[in-house]
């Protein structure tokens, strides 16, 4: 290995692009970010996908919680039908 090097002539390589993602900067709470650690350790996945994964879970359109209206209407319908 030689102790100096000429990076004069260097030039800077690709950004590898990260297709379908966004960076961004997110101020979760310490136990949050350290159970999310913590978990994926024992998972042995990175946090960041299984955060990924639990905002997924919460967006995806099964997971609404039931709405006072729309349990109202489910009963008056059972209760029509009965």
């Amino acid at each position: 290995m030689k102790g100096n090097y000429d990076f004069k002539a260097a030039r800077r390589g690709a950004v590898v692009d990260s297709a379908g993602k966004t960076r961004i900067t997110i101020f979760l709470d310490d136990d949050v970010l350290e159970a999310f650690r913590q978990r994926a350790a024992s998972e042995g996945k990175g946090y960041q996908t299984l955060i990924n994964d639990a905002l997924r879970q919460a967006i995806a359109p099964g997971a609404a919680p039931v709405t006072l209206d729309a349990l109202r209407r489910v009963l008056r319908e059972e209760l029509h039908v009965a």
